[in-house]
């Protein structure tokens, strides 16, 4: 079945010089299969069919018909724990520098949140974990972003994994510093080791345990804050995503 996204904008009305809002801001994922039930009427099938940029009304309000992209079937995964935040993930990109190119390993596969989302950018991933609940809804997710470059396996990495000429190593585990040895044998010279870490002190011991072949980039922790601007109003929203986790980038360096 096909997908389709749904935008109703803020309603509003003036009295007596005072804005008064109608109803609220709106946004729905929904299949374009059947019709679709809203609290201001029924959807119809047919209407859910238009091209992206149709508007469908349903009682007062109007509806924007839109087709959705990645981001939009991405934040619609199943979660187990506490997936990578998207601010992070872009970090991750960023700093390494990923490509078409580029062969991934991640490490734990959680809900294969990361491993998603990498894999529209790079020429393959690969992610390993050892909770059999992690790795049937991580493949489940890649399933249904219908991603054929990004593979799931049971595995342990802080033991050893069979690939090698990596050029990012994404450690989302409890001990990313177990995982050292196994990073220096299957970076490629120049590759990254990124851990992504909610304490301060798990990165002082992964920190700590490294040899000369790496070299330390940098430890970073990226804030995020939303604005509400709306006309006059300008300021902080209060809900932000603020710390998330600590990200430690490593270069090896020597064969």
């Amino acid at each position: 079945m096909a997908k389709k996204i749904l935008i109703k904008q803020e309603r509003k009305t003036t009295v007596d010089g005072r804005s008064i809002r109608l109803s609220k801001f709106e946004k729905h994922y929904v299949d374009d299969d059947k019709d679709f039930s809203t609290q201001y009427g029924m959807i119809k099938e047919k209407d859910l069919k238009k091209i992206a940029g149709s508007t469908i009304k349903s009682g007062k309000e109007e509806f924007i018909i839109l087709n959705p992209v990645f981001i939009d079937h991405y934040k619609q995964i199943k979660r187990l724990a506490q997936i990578i935040t998207l601010k992070d993930i872009g970090a991750i990109i960023t700093y390494t520098g990923l490509t078409k190119d580029s062969f991934v390993l991640d490490a734990g596969a959680g809900s294969g949140a990361v491993s998603s989302f990498l894999g529209m950018l790079v020429k393959k991933v690969v992610s390993y974990d050892v909770n059999d609940a992690h790795l049937e809804v991580a493949k489940k997710n890649i399933e249904t972003l219908n991603l054929k470059n990004v593979e799931v396996k049971k595995g342990d990495v802080y033991k050893g994994v069979d690939e090698k000429n990596i050029d990012v190593f994404v450690l989302d585990v409890p001990e990313p510093w177990r995982a050292l040895k196994t990073a220096e044998q299957i970076l490629k010279v120049g590759g990254f080791v990124v851990s992504y870490s909610p304490n301060i002190t798990q990165t002082q011991k992964f920190v700590a345990g490294l040899n000369d072949k790496f070299l330390h980039e940098k430890t970073v922790e990226i804030m995020e804050r939303v604005w509400d601007v709306r006309g006059e109003i300008l300021k902080p929203k209060m809900k932000d995503i603020g710390h998330t986790a600590f990200l430690t980038f490593i270069r090896k360096i020597k064969k």
